[in-house]
């Protein structure tokens, strides 16, 4: 079995994007932009006005003048130009006749009697400048500009902005053509009434085609097949050689006797993984298969899965693996599903076997139980593989680890969402992007959402009580492509070493990418600004290009504290001798103590283990408390001589040979 990461990875190292077409731009919602688009003239194309009011001369200033013409919008008073002394009424969006510089909106005029000679007078009350309330032109657009890059996703704004540019046609990747089979000589279709013995309704073909065309693909129905290989063999034929890009089989592809899908995809092209080592979804097939013309030739790669006969577990591993393909091949720069963080809300029993995906509702609340806002997950309930009703409310599938035993109320998990969250405020979804930011994503904040006053507002407690900041750096969790397995771990590490640490609890948890601005970035926001006690960072001390957790640290350090790094180094040294290539920091900024811990999740609980007897005590120092307080200071007259230190030592490392 390969991991789920590794399955994705071949799924998408497989997907190649389509060949672009050119549509009109009401055909272009939800696709993939192909090129860049360019504005062929300025917008506006006239200086404009801002306000209904007058058009002046801005020298002239307060006074009463005459209105010699009026332009509107579409109606731009040709041949009228205004010269000192006189004004034009303007509309909102109206043309600047020539001659006018500046513009009095009319809330700072009044009428006056008309003139003997018919035209309306105005007295100007407010002074302005050059330029006031006027949009040059291109002042919106200039001529030329790119108003769109090839790679976004076109949505109803961006028709706007196309037939705002006089853009009709564009060029976009196109979606895929998905077909779907359901095998079985159980099944039969949804609309039989009374089943005889053995049988069951087809779900999974419905299932699919529905999640297909919520993915914007071109669907065709295959149907039902047989438990014959004859049979399957002539229909997968068929479908492959109409065209499709994407196959979809459901059932077939465990260990039975007439199980067939698999030697029939290792005919036809090259199946790069059978089984997963996930819960649910283990025995899901992944082949590449060359389309053949009628005349032989290769034509087009189609994809082919074949999914898992459990209904559940098709429509996991649908999301998991088919969605990314499907939007790798439709053009979109990050195919991968949407993370979050969210807090359990109940216990959850994690499978020791395999890493599982638990369908779950998640939501967002104003306090998470931590005090803060948040998401939080419930489960819904039976996980069992067949059981659909567990997939019917979800739009979640919780991440969690196979380390068995049961994960306590409050954990912080992963989630890939699968649809709409509940109760999120539009206003936090980052403008333009259609997708969580990736720190938000975290449920802690780069840009000060929460005040000190909020962190330390839990009452006389939180005046006492540690308060731990967790930082998660890496480039492929910040960008979706996997996991946050190291956080979430970090997390309960501390949640279960609260007591050991002073009451301590986490407050902020954030993921960044491997970007020396970004960390010292969320650094310079927990430490001066919302003064946590901890900060832990997890990830990008070793020697790789991108690792650069030390170098954005150390500059931000105050004082240094290489005590901590040489007790990690001692203990992650039992573990393995890799542990000596790690270039980690630690010291302290303001009251806040900061440390590099390793990325992977096993060596943070071994390290925080290792540095627990003194964090405590570390820790209060930095709140200002002047009194020794540690349990194993003697003073210095009562302490063992020189010699009887020195055996001891000799004692603990092991014998005289034995070195630290």
């Amino acid at each position: 079995m390969i991991t789920s990461e590794e399955a994705l990875r071949f799924v998408l190292n497989a997907a190649q994007r389509l060949e672009p077409i050119s549509v009109p731009i009401e055909g272009a919602l939800e696709r993939v932009l192909a090129e860049d688009v360019r504005a062929c003239d300025p917008l506006p194309p006239y200086p404009a006005s801002i306000k209904d009011g007058y058009a002046v001369v801005a020298s002239d200033g307060p006074g009463e003048y005459p209105v010699i013409t009026e332009s509107r919008a579409g109606d731009d008073g040709v041949g009228v130009v205004v010269v000192p002394g006189t004004v034009a009424y303007v509309t909102t969006g109206g043309p600047i006749p020539d001659g006018a510089n500046a513009v009095v909106q009319v809330e700072d005029t009044e009428e006056v009697d008309t003139a003997p000679n018919g035209l309306k007078r105005i007295r100007v009350l407010k002074r302005v400048t050059e330029g006031f309330h006027i949009r040059p032109v291109g002042f919106d657009i200039e001529k030329d500009t790119i108003v769109m890059k090839s790679g976004e996703r076109i949505g109803a704004s961006e028709i706007g902005l196309l037939a705002t540019v006089g853009i009709m046609t564009v060029k976009v990747y196109p979606t895929p053509t998905v077909a779907v089979l359901s095998t079985g000589d159980e099944l039969v279709e949804p609309t039989t009434q009374n089943l005889s013995r053995g049988q069951i309704r087809d779900s999974n073909r419905a299932m699919l085609l529905a999640s297909s065309v919520q993915q914007q693909c071109k669907i065709v129905d295959l149907g039902i097949a047989p438990d014959s290989e004859q049979d399957l063999d002539k229909v997968l034929n068929g479908a492959i050689s109409s065209g499709i890009d994407i196959l979809l089989t459901s059932g077939g592809v465990s260990m039975g006797d007439r199980d067939f899908v698999k030697p029939i995809l290792e005919r036809k092209g090259t199946v790069h993984f059978n089984k997963v080592c996930m819960k649910p979804g283990k025995p899901l097939i992944f082949a590449e298969i060359s389309a053949k013309t009628r005349e032989g030739k290769s034509s087009k790669k189609v994809l082919a899965f074949g999914l898992p006969g459990n209904p559940v577990s098709c429509l996991v591993c649908f999301h998991l693996f088919v969605v990314p393909a499907i939007r790798h091949l439709s053009g979109w720069a990050n195919p991968h599903m949407q993370r979050v963080q969210a807090r359990t809300s109940h216990p959850l029993r994690a499978d020791p076997g395999r890493p599982e995906f638990h369908r779950a509702v998640i939501r967002w609340v104003a306090d998470d139980g931590c005090g803060r806002p948040g998401f939080v997950a419930e489960s819904t309930g039976n996980q069992a593989s067949s059981r659909l009703l567990s997939m019917k409310t979800a739009n979640s599938l919780l991440e969690l680890p196979a380390t068995g035993g049961v994960l306590a109320p409050g954990t912080l998990v992963s989630a890939i969402l699968i649809s709409d969250i509940i109760g999120f405020p539009q206003e936090k979804v980052e403008k333009g992007t259609g997708s969580l930011p990736p720190a938000f994503s975290h449920t802690v904040q780069r840009h000060s959402e929460h005040t000190k006053a909020e962190l330390g507002s839990r009452g006389a407690e939180a005046n006492t009580s540690t308060k731990v900041a967790i930082l998660t750096v890496s480039d492929t969790v910040a960008s979706g492509g996997g996991p946050d397995r190291s956080g979430p771990r970090a997390v309960s590490v501390v949640n279960s070493m609260s007591e050991r640490l002073g009451g301590a609890s986490v407050v902020a948890t954030c993921v960044v990418p491997d970007e020396t601005d970004r960390i010292q970035s969320t650094l310079r926001q927990w430490c001066d600004i919302d003064k946590v006690d901890l900060v832990l960072t997890l990830g990008g001390t070793g020697f790789t290009p991108r690792d650069v957790t030390p170098e954005a640290t150390k500059p931000l350090l105050e004082k240094e504290t290489p005590g901590l790094l040489f007790v990690m180094l001692q203990e992650s040294l039992k573990v393995t001798p890799s542990a000596m290539l790690s270039r980690a920091a630690a010291g302290i900024r303001g009251s806040t103590l900061i440390i590099n811990m390793p990325g992977n999740p096993n060596a943070v609980a071994e390290c925080m283990e290792a540095l627990s007897p003194a964090l405590k005590h570390a820790l209060r120092q930095l709140k200002g408390e002047k009194r020794e307080k540690h349990p194993r200071h003697v003073p210095h007259a009562e302490s063992k001589p020189a010699d009887e230190w020195e055996r001891s030592l000799t004692a603990a490392r092991g014998g005289p040979g034995c070195s630290c």
